[in-house]
């Protein structure tokens, strides 16, 4: 422990670090308080039936998204989803469309046209959703809880232009957190808003177990050491990584390169088992929310059975989808971040070798074989955590709420974004001499 608390005042005596540390928190704490300020127009008080909407189901889903700003009818009510939906749209169009692989070639000058053509389709995505959510509203609070009138025009323009509004300051808070603090923005502004409903979530569970005598004190230790033991699996996870050795050649004094194993110097090329990180279980989220949307337009028995069953967050149907998708999504994403025949050419060219594989399209194939065998594992792993909270409502009877937080899109964001982030500050830590916060707090020797 005074190691470790070594490590953290390390932290403070790097001054760059120290700052992006402080920038982030800040614009995580002007999120936080935008999602508190209700739309101009709507009574704050009578917003009861819609934080009944989102005790369940896709409601609940959608407000742990946006931190509890999608039940308060915040202006951060739409959260960061259609930035994340746009996103999805702009990857799968970069299979097919030309001028879209163009541009992912393209290095950095391509990357920001991708970026402004996803924000302009985030406001597009925004556009529609907007008076979707309004029309939520209308059907959920009373006449009474609209200050300006019930279904007034001035209410719905002011309010869709507000939400785009919000939507995209969200957006920009993520990308100012990418560009001046520290770790993923999008993905810690999603972290923070799943972090605020964690305590109220187990003080449910508490008072239902402990205070209602509804299984006793033990059933809630048994469930904890459960939680505990999901997040270690999650860890485990996302850690774990295939380390495929590699040889360089030798340079002589004549200039020429020795295929010499024993002087050559060996290193290894790490191939993660979940080299997509927590992008495909958000892509599989942002998808599961269509099909009850396209069937609610319908009014036939059929449509309002596919309504039923993607209602359900913890229904047979939905998760074998779910899972379905994270599998699917997985493969994909991996195939796209993971450009294997760029790995086998920067190998050639620098001299290195697989041992028993020939430099070239022999090594890049060898490269795509092991990373399909290893995420095939990776994603069904990943796609049995993302249904757990299913599992463990069936099993031992838990409070949605709580359960959400036993695997799911919940526990792998908070886990993969931690990660992500603990490791930007070991870098930092390292790249100063110091020891990281997984390791000791001695000062490193600074190397002349």
């Amino acid at each position: 422990m005074k190691k470790f608390i070594e490590s953290l005042s390390n932290v403070w005596k790097i001054e760059e670090l120290k700052n992006r540390i402080l920038i982030t928190l800040g614009l995580l704490l002007v999120y936080r308080f935008g999602a508190h300020v209700t739309l101009p127009g709507i009574d704050a008080t009578q917003l009861t039936g819609l934080a009944g909407q989102t005790k369940n189901g896709l409601g609940s889903i959608l407000d742990m998204f946006t931190g509890g700003a999608f039940s308060k009818a915040s202006v951060f009510a739409l959260g960061i989803m259609p930035y994340i939906s746009a996103s999805i749209v702009v990857q799968l169009m970069g299979i097919a469309i030309p001028y879209l692989q163009k541009l992912q070639n393209d290095g950095e000058s391509g990357r920001k046209k991708i970026n402004q053509i996803t924000r302009w389709l985030t406001i597009a995505i925004t556009l529609v959703q907007g008076p979707t959510y309004i029309y939520n509203l209308y059907r959920t609070l009373p006449g009474s809880a609209f200050l300006l009138g019930f279904n007034s025009p001035e209410f719905l323009f002011s309010s869709v232009i507000i939400l785009v509004t919000g939507t995209i300051f969200a957006m920009w808070l993520g990308e100012k957190i990418t560009d001046k603090g520290i770790g993923n923005g999008i993905s810690l502004l999603i972290m923070v808003g799943i972090l605020a409903r964690l305590p109220q979530a187990f003080i449910q569970e508490f008072t239902t177990r402990v205070t209602n005598n509804n299984g006793g004190p033990m059933l809630l230790v048994i469930e904890i050491i459960v939680w505990l033991l999901v997040i270690i699996s999650c860890v485990l996870l996302t850690m774990a990584v295939r380390r495929i050795p590699v040889q360089y050649a030798r340079r002589t004094t004549t200039g020429d390169y020795e295929q010499d194993l024993a002087g050559g110097n060996r290193q290894w090329i790490p191939l993660k088992l979940n080299a997509s990180g927590v992008m495909p279980i958000i892509f599989a989220q942002a998808i599961m929310f269509i099909p009850a949307a396209v069937a609610g337009l319908s009014k036939s028995d059929t449509s309002q059975s596919i309504v039923g069953a993607f209602s359900n967050m913890f229904g047979f149907w939905y998760n074998f989808v779910f899972a379905t998708l994270i599998i699917v999504f997985t493969f994909f994403y991996t195939a796209i971040t993971v450009p294997t025949n760029k790995m086998a050419d920067d190998l050639k060219r620098s001299g290195g070798f697989i041992p028993g594989v020939r430099p070239g399209a022999e090594t890049s194939d060898f490269l795509d074989k092991v990373m399909s065998l290893i995420t095939f594992p990776g994603s069904l792993f990943l796609a049995l955590i993302a249904v757990f909270p299913a599992i463990v409502v069936s099993i031992m009877d838990v409070q949605q709420s709580w359960a959400m937080f036993f695997g799911g899109t919940s526990l792998i964001i908070m886990v993969g974004v931690a990660i992500d982030t603990i490791q930007q500050i070991n870098s930092y830590l390292l790249n100063k001499h110091y020891d990281g916060l997984m390791k000791t707090g001695k000062n490193r020797k600074a190397v002349a």
